[in-house]
Protein backbone atom coordinates (compact mmCIF):
# COMPACT_ATOMS: atom_id res chain seq x y z
CA UNK A 1 0.00 0.00 0.00
CA UNK A 2 1.06 3.58 -0.78
CA UNK A 3 2.61 5.55 1.65
CA UNK A 4 -0.20 9.28 1.77
CA UNK A 5 1.82 10.59 4.63
CA UNK A 6 5.60 10.18 4.93
CA UNK A 7 7.73 12.31 7.81
CA UNK A 8 11.20 12.20 8.22
CA UNK A 9 13.09 14.18 11.45
CA UNK A 10 10.61 17.06 11.54
CA UNK A 11 12.05 19.53 13.87
CA UNK A 12 9.41 22.94 14.49
CA UNK A 13 10.06 25.68 16.78
CA UNK A 14 8.77 28.64 17.67
CA UNK A 15 11.32 31.05 19.46
CA UNK A 16 13.51 28.71 22.07
CA UNK A 17 10.37 26.25 22.38
CA UNK A 18 10.65 23.44 20.12
CA UNK A 19 7.15 21.67 20.02
CA UNK A 20 7.86 18.96 17.31
CA UNK A 21 11.13 17.57 17.79
CA UNK A 22 12.51 14.89 15.14
CA UNK A 23 8.86 13.44 14.30
CA UNK A 24 8.96 10.69 11.86
CA UNK A 25 6.42 8.53 10.92
CA UNK A 26 5.01 6.99 7.42
CA UNK A 27 1.46 6.09 7.14
CA UNK A 28 -0.54 4.10 4.21
CA UNK A 29 -3.30 5.42 2.01
CA UNK A 30 -6.75 4.36 2.70
CA UNK A 31 -6.91 4.59 6.12
CA UNK A 32 -8.86 6.77 8.62
CA UNK A 33 -6.05 8.15 11.19
CA UNK A 34 -6.17 9.54 14.33
CA UNK A 35 -3.97 11.97 15.32
CA UNK A 36 -4.48 12.16 18.96
CA UNK A 37 -2.17 14.30 21.82
CA UNK A 38 -2.70 16.46 24.89
CA UNK A 39 -3.23 20.34 23.91
CA UNK A 40 0.14 21.68 23.30
CA UNK A 41 1.74 18.44 22.01
CA UNK A 42 2.41 20.15 18.58
CA UNK A 43 -0.46 18.21 16.33
CA UNK A 44 -2.36 21.88 15.52
CA UNK A 45 1.57 22.27 14.29
CA UNK A 46 1.64 19.29 12.31
CA UNK A 47 -1.51 19.82 10.69
CA UNK A 48 -0.51 23.17 9.36
CA UNK A 49 2.78 22.18 7.69
CA UNK A 50 1.02 19.00 6.42
CA UNK A 51 -1.31 21.73 5.27
CA UNK A 52 1.14 24.16 3.99
CA UNK A 53 0.32 26.43 6.22
CA UNK A 54 3.13 26.81 7.82
CA UNK A 55 7.07 26.56 6.02
CA UNK A 56 9.64 27.36 8.86
CA UNK A 57 10.66 24.04 9.68
CA UNK A 58 13.33 21.05 8.95
CA UNK A 59 12.83 17.91 7.85
CA UNK A 60 11.65 15.81 5.36
CA UNK A 61 7.58 15.62 4.23
CA UNK A 62 5.66 14.48 1.09
CA UNK A 63 1.63 13.96 0.47
CA UNK A 64 1.67 11.38 -2.07
CA UNK A 65 4.84 11.47 -2.94
CA UNK A 66 4.77 15.03 -3.59
CA UNK A 67 7.07 17.35 -1.27
CA UNK A 68 4.83 20.09 0.42
CA UNK A 69 3.86 22.79 -2.29
CA UNK A 70 1.26 23.25 -4.38
CA UNK A 71 0.87 20.26 -6.16
CA UNK A 72 0.53 18.70 -2.70
CA UNK A 73 -2.32 21.12 -1.40
CA UNK A 74 -4.38 19.77 -4.73
CA UNK A 75 -4.52 16.29 -2.66
CA UNK A 76 -5.11 17.64 0.00
CA UNK A 77 -9.07 18.90 1.73
CA UNK A 78 -8.55 20.74 5.35
CA UNK A 79 -10.86 21.39 7.83
CA UNK A 80 -9.42 23.64 10.44
CA UNK A 81 -10.50 23.35 13.99
CA UNK A 82 -11.36 27.39 13.91
CA UNK A 83 -13.57 28.59 11.37
CA UNK A 84 -12.50 30.51 8.39
CA UNK A 85 -15.77 31.67 7.23
CA UNK A 86 -16.80 35.45 7.06
CA UNK A 87 -20.17 36.03 9.21
CA UNK A 88 -21.76 38.40 6.72
CA UNK A 89 -21.36 34.84 4.53
CA UNK A 90 -24.34 32.62 3.54
CA UNK A 91 -24.37 29.20 3.36
CA UNK A 92 -24.66 29.57 -0.57
CA UNK A 93 -21.63 32.22 -0.44
CA UNK A 94 -19.82 29.86 0.86
CA UNK A 95 -19.77 26.96 -1.03
CA UNK A 96 -19.68 29.33 -4.32
CA UNK A 97 -16.56 30.79 -2.69
CA UNK A 98 -15.11 27.49 -2.06
CA UNK A 99 -16.50 26.05 -5.71
CA UNK A 100 -14.45 28.77 -7.32
CA UNK A 101 -10.79 27.95 -5.68
CA UNK A 102 -11.13 24.30 -5.88
CA UNK A 103 -12.02 22.09 -9.16
CA UNK A 104 -12.85 19.04 -7.44
CA UNK A 105 -15.18 20.85 -5.54
CA UNK A 106 -18.67 19.05 -6.07
CA UNK A 107 -21.28 21.94 -6.07
CA UNK A 108 -24.17 19.32 -6.20
CA UNK A 109 -23.35 17.37 -3.36
CA UNK A 110 -22.90 20.10 -1.04
CA UNK A 111 -25.90 21.48 -1.93
CA UNK A 112 -27.67 18.14 -0.81
CA UNK A 113 -25.63 18.52 2.35
CA UNK A 114 -27.53 21.53 3.50
CA UNK A 115 -30.70 19.65 2.65
CA UNK A 116 -29.53 16.78 4.74
CA UNK A 117 -28.25 18.88 7.90
CA UNK A 118 -31.18 21.21 7.72
CA UNK A 119 -29.13 24.00 6.27
CA UNK A 120 -30.60 26.69 3.99
CA UNK A 121 -28.41 28.43 1.07
CA UNK A 122 -29.74 31.86 2.54
CA UNK A 123 -28.88 30.99 5.95
CA UNK A 124 -26.01 32.95 7.46
CA UNK A 125 -22.89 32.32 9.26
CA UNK A 126 -23.22 34.93 12.17
CA UNK A 127 -26.59 32.73 12.82
CA UNK A 128 -25.75 29.73 12.93
CA UNK A 129 -25.30 27.55 16.06
CA UNK A 130 -21.99 25.80 16.85
CA UNK A 131 -23.03 22.58 15.32
CA UNK A 132 -24.20 24.09 12.20
CA UNK A 133 -21.15 25.69 12.04
CA UNK A 134 -19.22 22.18 12.02
CA UNK A 135 -21.86 20.87 9.63
CA UNK A 136 -21.09 23.57 7.12
CA UNK A 137 -17.38 23.48 7.24
CA UNK A 138 -17.88 19.79 7.14
CA UNK A 139 -19.97 20.04 3.93
CA UNK A 140 -16.85 22.26 2.22
CA UNK A 141 -14.43 19.97 3.49
CA UNK A 142 -16.28 16.46 2.48
CA UNK A 143 -17.59 17.81 -1.28
CA UNK A 144 -14.11 17.88 -2.96
CA UNK A 145 -12.44 14.90 -4.33
CA UNK A 146 -9.50 14.78 -2.53
CA UNK A 147 -7.03 12.00 -1.68
CA UNK A 148 -6.38 13.07 2.27
CA UNK A 149 -8.81 14.91 4.17
CA UNK A 150 -7.54 16.56 7.27
CA UNK A 151 -9.49 17.43 9.83
CA UNK A 152 -9.25 19.39 13.02
CA UNK A 153 -11.10 18.73 16.23
CA UNK A 154 -14.24 17.86 14.16
CA UNK A 155 -16.41 17.02 16.83
CA UNK A 156 -15.30 20.20 18.97
CA UNK A 157 -17.61 22.23 21.02
CA UNK A 158 -20.94 20.08 19.69
CA UNK A 159 -23.77 17.91 20.97
CA UNK A 160 -24.32 14.26 20.91
CA UNK A 161 -26.57 14.36 17.80
CA UNK A 162 -24.41 16.72 15.83
CA UNK A 163 -21.53 14.56 16.94
CA UNK A 164 -23.21 11.42 15.21
CA UNK A 165 -24.27 13.12 12.38
CA UNK A 166 -21.22 14.37 11.52
CA UNK A 167 -19.46 11.34 12.12
CA UNK A 168 -21.71 9.45 9.83
CA UNK A 169 -20.89 11.83 6.92
CA UNK A 170 -17.77 11.30 7.52
CA UNK A 171 -17.99 7.84 7.20
CA UNK A 172 -20.67 7.50 4.42
CA UNK A 173 -19.20 10.12 2.21
CA UNK A 174 -14.73 9.17 2.33
CA UNK A 175 -14.01 8.79 -1.59
CA UNK A 176 -12.90 5.06 -1.93
CA UNK A 177 -9.19 5.08 -1.22
CA UNK A 178 -8.82 8.15 -0.29
CA UNK A 179 -7.39 9.15 3.69
CA UNK A 180 -8.11 10.67 6.52
CA UNK A 181 -5.97 12.74 9.44
CA UNK A 182 -8.27 13.50 12.08
CA UNK A 183 -6.71 15.28 14.85
CA UNK A 184 -9.58 14.80 18.44
CA UNK A 185 -9.95 14.53 22.17
CA UNK A 186 -13.13 12.62 21.70
CA UNK A 187 -11.51 9.40 21.61
CA UNK A 188 -14.63 7.99 22.76
CA UNK A 189 -16.61 8.82 20.07
CA UNK A 190 -14.18 8.10 17.09
CA UNK A 191 -12.19 5.44 18.36
CA UNK A 192 -14.66 2.67 16.38
CA UNK A 193 -13.94 4.74 12.93
CA UNK A 194 -10.01 4.69 13.45
CA UNK A 195 -7.50 1.98 11.45
CA UNK A 196 -4.32 3.49 12.77
CA UNK A 197 -3.64 5.77 15.44
CA UNK A 198 -0.73 8.57 15.67
CA UNK A 199 -0.17 9.42 19.45
CA UNK A 200 2.29 12.71 19.90
CA UNK A 201 3.42 13.99 24.00
CA UNK A 202 5.79 16.97 23.97
CA UNK A 203 6.48 16.87 20.12
CA UNK A 204 7.67 13.36 19.93
CA UNK A 205 5.59 10.22 18.97
CA UNK A 206 4.86 7.60 21.36
CA UNK A 207 2.69 5.51 19.53
CA UNK A 208 1.86 4.73 16.06
CA UNK A 209 -0.09 1.92 15.63
CA UNK A 210 -2.79 -0.07 13.61
CA UNK A 211 -5.46 0.08 15.65
CA UNK A 212 -6.80 -3.87 15.08
CA UNK A 213 -3.99 -4.87 17.40
CA UNK A 214 -4.88 -2.48 20.10
CA UNK A 215 -8.46 -4.46 19.40
CA UNK A 216 -7.45 -7.67 19.62
CA UNK A 217 -5.38 -7.52 23.18
CA UNK A 218 -9.34 -6.27 24.48
CA UNK A 219 -8.33 -2.93 25.14
CA UNK A 220 -9.61 0.07 24.06
CA UNK A 221 -8.18 2.86 21.68
CA UNK A 222 -8.96 5.53 24.77
CA UNK A 223 -7.32 2.98 27.81
CA UNK A 224 -4.69 2.51 25.37
CA UNK A 225 -4.27 6.46 24.64
CA UNK A 226 -4.28 6.80 28.64
CA UNK A 227 -1.94 4.10 29.79
CA UNK A 228 0.77 5.26 26.42
CA UNK A 229 0.36 9.10 28.27
CA UNK A 230 0.43 7.36 31.68
CA UNK A 231 -3.13 8.63 32.79
CA UNK A 232 -5.21 6.59 35.16
CA UNK A 233 -8.43 4.94 33.05
CA UNK A 234 -11.52 5.23 35.27
CA UNK A 235 -13.74 3.94 32.66
CA UNK A 236 -13.97 0.40 33.72
CA UNK A 237 -17.39 -0.02 32.67
CA UNK A 238 -17.77 -3.43 30.79
CA UNK A 239 -16.65 -3.06 26.90
CA UNK A 240 -19.71 -3.47 24.29
CA UNK A 241 -19.86 -6.90 23.04
CA UNK A 242 -18.65 -6.16 19.69
CA UNK A 243 -15.20 -5.14 21.74
CA UNK A 244 -15.11 -8.06 23.91
CA UNK A 245 -15.23 -10.68 20.60
CA UNK A 246 -12.46 -13.30 19.83
CA UNK A 247 -11.65 -15.77 17.27
CA UNK A 248 -13.61 -15.62 14.28
CA UNK A 249 -16.52 -13.49 15.48
CA UNK A 250 -13.45 -10.54 16.07
CA UNK A 251 -12.33 -11.23 12.56
CA UNK A 252 -15.77 -10.98 10.97
CA UNK A 253 -15.80 -7.76 12.84
CA UNK A 254 -13.20 -6.07 11.69
CA UNK A 255 -13.88 -7.06 8.21
CA UNK A 256 -17.36 -5.34 8.83
CA UNK A 257 -15.27 -2.64 10.18
CA UNK A 258 -13.28 -2.29 7.11
CA UNK A 259 -15.64 -3.16 4.03
CA UNK A 260 -19.22 -1.38 5.65
CA UNK A 261 -17.66 1.03 8.54
CA UNK A 262 -21.05 3.05 8.73
CA UNK A 263 -22.76 -0.16 9.70
CA UNK A 264 -20.09 -0.96 11.96
CA UNK A 265 -20.52 2.18 13.58
CA UNK A 266 -24.14 1.75 13.94
CA UNK A 267 -23.70 -1.48 15.67
CA UNK A 268 -21.01 0.04 18.25
CA UNK A 269 -23.99 2.17 19.24
CA UNK A 270 -26.60 -0.09 19.59
CA UNK A 271 -24.10 -2.25 21.83
CA UNK A 272 -23.19 1.11 24.26
CA UNK A 273 -26.74 1.59 24.15
CA UNK A 274 -27.23 -1.08 25.97
CA UNK A 275 -24.93 -0.83 28.69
Amino acid sequence: MSKIITVNNLHKSYGKTEVLSGVSFALDGGQIIGLLGPNGCGKTSLIKILTGLIHDYTGDITINGLPIGVESKKLVAYMPESSYLANWMTAKDAIETVASLFTDFNREKAYTFLEDFSLTPSMRVKNMSKGMHEKMLLTLTMCREAQLYIMDEPLGGVDPAARLAIKQTILNNRPKGSAMLISTHQIHDLEDVFDHALMIRQGKVIADENVANIRAKGQTLEAFYCEKHGIPYYQQQQMPVAQQASGNLAAQLETLRQSNPAAYAQLMQSQNGQQ
